[in-house]
């Protein structure tokens, strides 16, 4: 797989979204950022229902994988996830849950709901590189 990883990374803390795209670009990704969970969606046109209707937004991102924090304000990273599993275009696209809080729980909702992964904060490049591995053989 030659092509560019696309990767959309969802987090309301300026400096761990700074941190996951910096570790991204890194492994030498493609990187698009957002503040929260609507911004994201909004992004993914997912926002108000356009998923339903029959014309199918036609400049949708392509994307390889998606990385958002659990916790955020409006929509937690567990509402994000079920909105992007519950779409059309985007519920194959892999989703990693990240989390400062080891919350067993949580992680077990996530995994659930059809999260990749769970990753303690803070991201670390080796985080990075194993996700971009993995990715890169299924």
């Amino acid at each position: 797989m030659s092509a560019v990883m696309h990767v959309l990374a969802v987090d309301d803390s300026t400096v761990d979204r700074t941190i996951v795209e910096k570790l991204f670009k890194a492994a030498s990704c493609k990187v698009t950022t957002a503040e929260n969970g609507l911004r994201a969606l909004e992004y993914l046109g997912l926002l108000a229902g356009d998923d339903q209707n029959n014309s199918p937004n036609t400049n949708v991102p392509k994307l390889n994988l998606i990385i958002t924090d659990y916790s955020m304000p409006e929509m937690n990273g567990y509402e994000f996830l079920k909105k992007v599993k519950g779409s059309a275009m985007f519920k194959d696209v892999p989703v990693v849950v990240m989390s400062s809080e080891n919350t067993p729980s949580q992680i077990n909702q996530c995994m659930e709901a059809g999260a990749k992964k769970f990753i303690l904060k803070p991201l670390k490049q080796a985080d990075v590189n194993q996700l971009k591995s993995q990715l890169m053989q299924s």
